[in-house]
């Protein structure tokens, strides 16, 4: 069986709601953060749902003890936020996989070639290759930072079918250049927009979500 990219929209109230809020050009900063942090949380539940390691257990209740599924203590977790944008849904995503390691990759793009540039990377040299690694990044648009952050993933050891990729809104370019370096992976994204402008802004998308969510 050939693996494919898969991408999901869920179809949550509570996910389509925020990416209104999220794209609404008079959303204030402290409530655009609110959206993003929603949507961290939201996308990530959603994206937990068949992709963390558990085992069973044996658990005491104060009446009697039962069986139990649990997460697999033994399966490290962790979560890239890619700088700045990514770390709007860091904080949601935090209260559902509190125990991740996190591991921030800053990238910058050149205005020019519409190309990133790397300013920080705090990921180790090595990680263990059965470790579940969710990407946070709100714009999946020219497809650039996140082909940058599956590259220093991978060299690392990461499978890419053991990876998430949370966005808010992705864009065919980005789609399609995922899907034919790393097919198996598997995005949630809150929407899915066609086009891009002549500067890489995913149209309608929602802006700049870095500079919406700081203020700048």
């Amino acid at each position: 069986m050939t693996l494919q990219l898969r991408i999901y929209v869920p179809p949550h109230p509570l996910i389509q709601h925020w990416l209104a809020v999220a794209r609404d050009a008079d959303t204030p900063s402290v409530l655009f953060r609110s959206a993003m942090t929603e949507l961290g949380r939201w996308l990530t539940y959603e994206a937990a749902r068949d992709w963390l390691s558990t085992q069973e257990a044996i658990v005491q209740t104060p009446l009697d003890s039962c069986p139990a599924t649990i997460i697999n203590p033994t399966v490290p977790i962790a979560v890239v936020p890619i700088l700045r944008a990514g770390l709007g849904l860091l904080e949601g995503a935090q209260t559902v996989l509190p125990l991740a390691s996190i591991y921030h990759l800053g990238l910058v793009r050149n205005e020019e070639t519409l190309e990133p540039q790397c300013y920080l990377n705090k990921l180790p040299e090595k990680l263990d290759p059965q470790t579940r690694v969710l990407i946070t990044d709100p714009m999946l648009a020219t497809g650039g930072s996140i082909m940058t952050a599956m590259a220093e993933l991978t060299q690392r050891g990461i499978e890419p079918t053991m990876t998430r990729i949370v966005c808010v809104v992705a864009a065919a370019p980005a789609l399609q250049k995922l899907s034919q370096a790393y097919p198996g992976l598997i995005i949630y994204s809150a929407g899915i927009d066609k086009n891009l402008n002549s500067q890489g802004f995913i149209v309608p998308g929602l802006g700049d979500a870095g500079d919406r969510m700081f203020g700048t």
